[in-house]
């Protein structure tokens, strides 16, 4: 199976600069034009349907490709992306400091692995994505993409590729190949690297 593996374009959180996750915002303007820019990056790749997250960035993403290329949608709840902030979500950087300057600081010192009130344990994010990942990959298709964010992409390549993504930017583009659990990176468009972890 050939999987193209998308994120999202750009958001009103990130002109913002909130603190997003799971906080449901939609594409700004500029993500809107990325999309599209994305969109015919996949012309002629053929894909049979669209896989996307719950959340509205990813929508609204897979929405413009899906028109812009005549591809049936399909929402998948576990590949939405982690509550990663707890009380932090939605606030901006500025109002997070001074209300949570604590709860920052921790966030600051353990980006991944942190324990922050309210917010989704890393395991249990990792074993979600992995299991919706998975059932998608039982797709009766073989050329598939899939809409999601940066943190589910990463676990993905954490977890079952084995190695760790720095530089991932909007709309970036993974094509993989999966053969039963054999994964192939065939090639990336907007990833800055990737090292074995």
């Amino acid at each position: 199976m050939k999987i193209y593996l998308m994120r999202h374009g750009e958001t009103t959180g990130d002109e913002e600069n909130r603190y997003g996750g799971d906080y449901d915002d939609h594409l700004s303007q500029n993500g809107k034009e990325q999309v599209n820019n994305l969109a015919k990056k996949l012309e002629g790749k053929d894909i049979e349907i669209i896989y996307h997250s719950s959340l509205i960035r990813a929508i609204e993403t897979a929405q413009i490709v899906g028109e812009k290329l005549s591809i049936n949608l399909i929402e998948i709840k576990g590949i939405k992306e982690r509550n990663h902030y707890g009380e932090l979500t939605g606030l901006t950087k500025k109002e997070a400091k001074e209300k949570f300057p604590d709860e920052v600081e921790e966030l600051e010192h353990d980006p991944i692995y942190h324990k922050l009130p309210h917010s989704e344990d890393y395991y249990e994010f990792a074993e979600r994505v992995i299991n919706a990942f998975n059932e998608i990959s039982e797709s009766e298709h073989e050329i598939i993409a899939i809409v999601t964010h940066g943190g589910p992409i990463k676990i993905i390549f954490r977890e079952l590729i084995g190695f760790e993504v720095e530089g991932l930017e909007d709309c970036a583009i993974i094509e993989i190949e999966k053969e039963g659990d054999n994964i192939e990176i065939i090639g990336m468009d907007g990833i800055e690297s990737i090292t074995p972890n």
